[in-house]
């Protein structure tokens, strides 16, 4: 960082320019000061900065917001980060009792609570099922394909961090069990859990539930 650009980072209420000696000028306005005082280094670039550098950021704050009946998400992907090209990230939150509906995609996932606790559900290609309650600080992979869910411990909140590996991952594109349900006869479903065929063909219209309220589950046990 150049010493003109700390100068004017340590200084609140200075309102940083683009110059330093001998280079650059004023900047009357219209300005984002915000967003200057964050970006020291790219409104008074070091002198062997040429702006060849792609943007290697973008704020959660700049993405669009998905706002559910239980919850919000929004993401940053290649679409909003072109050098992302390995890495997309998704930002979530879940209202008390919200549950992010079973679901699976090609992308590997790594979830990390920020906030709250909640319960997640993963089903392997065996059969075999996992549960376990996590809370901040707590680290969890679901592997591509892998079926999985979240709900809220309650009775508040909870937000976490999703990493997948695929910066063409699409959170608004993630296939739903409430789809497959729809889109598979009533005795496959019977006989693939092991129960009548009588209990399916109740799900709701829509084809997805994405993000929804559903009761505060029980203990663990």
């Amino acid at each position: 960082m150049t010493t003109t650009a700390i100068a004017q980072a340590q200084s609140g209420d200075a309102i940083p320019q683009p110059q330093r000696p001998g280079r650059g000028g004023s900047d009357a306005g219209p300005r984002n000061l915000m967003r200057d005082r964050q970006n020291p280094d790219i409104l008074v670039p070091p002198s062997t900065d040429h702006g060849s550098l792609p943007n290697l950021r973008f704020s959660f704050s700049d993405a669009h917001m998905r706002l559910e009946t239980a919850g919000w998400t929004r993401q940053v992907t290649r679409r909003e980060l072109g050098v992302a090209t390995a890495l997309a990230g998704v930002n979530m939150r879940l209202n008390a009792g919200g549950v992010r509906e079973m679901h699976w995609h090609e992308a590997s996932e790594w979830a990390y609570m920020l906030y709250g606790t909640a319960r997640i559900t993963a089903v392997d290609p065996d059969g075999h099922y996992f549960v376990d309650d996590v809370g901040v600080g707590d680290l969890s992979l679901f592997p591509s394909g892998t079926p999985h869910s979240t709900q809220v411990l309650g009775p508040d909140d909870c937000e976490f961090l999703l990493v997948f590996d695929d910066g063409d991952f699409d959170e608004d594109d993630t296939f739903m069990i409430n789809d497959w349900f729809k889109h598979t006869p009533n005795e496959v479903l019977g006989k693939n859990f092991g129960v009548p065929a009588s209990l399916f063909g109740h799900t709701p219209e829509e084809s997805e539930r994405y993000i929804f309220r559903a009761p505060l589950p029980g203990p663990l046990s």
